[in-house]
């Protein structure tokens, strides 16, 4: 790895000359995404049918946030009127540099690293193409993905944003 954990371990073992495309393609996405966001955005609402809003309505605790109020911004209480849910204010720079945002951000971005690269590729690799090529191993992986995800999801997440320190 980039820190030098590769003289340790073979695990860690990544030559950046050979593969730095690997880098290439991240930054790729992230000025794309910066690309998108800012100049191809319009000033447009999306929006749904009325059957969707009221079907939100009945299984969400926290009332829809209608066509009005689609231009939401990170880190705001509050848009066009309409108090945002609690959970909102997790996106926010000041959420961030809290215990409970670097435990997500930090654990998150390790669990996710390390995971990938003791799996042999990410999630959308094994999926798509390990699956197509009806690779066994492909398929464990994806499975072990899920099952992650949903232990992730239901029983440690919410202990982790109970946090508030």
């Amino acid at each position: 790895a980039a820190d030098g954990a590769g003289k340790y371990a073979d695990f860690f073992d990544f030559e950046w000359g050979k593969q730095g495309w690997n880098l290439m393609v991240a930054l790729g996405a992230m000025f794309g995404g910066y690309i998108a966001a800012n100049y191809f955005g319009g000033d447009g609402l999306a929006h749904i049918s009325q059957a969707t809003i009221d079907t939100l309505n009945q299984i969400s605790p926290e009332p829809y946030l209608n066509a009005e109020n689609v231009h939401i911004v990170p880190g705001k209480d509050t848009m066009h009127g309409v108090n945002l849910p609690e959970w909102w204010n997790l996106y926010s720079w000041k959420s961030l540099f809290t215990v409970r945002g670097l435990i997500i951000i930090l654990g998150g971005g390790f669990l996710i690293g390390f995971g990938a690269r003791y799996a042999g590729g990410c999630t959308s690799g094994h999926a798509i193409s390990g699956i197509a090529n009806l690779q066994l191993p492909s398929l464990v992986a994806v499975i072990g993905f899920f099952v992650g995800g949903l232990i992730m999801t239901w029983l440690i997440l919410p202990y982790i944003l109970q946090i508030t320190i």
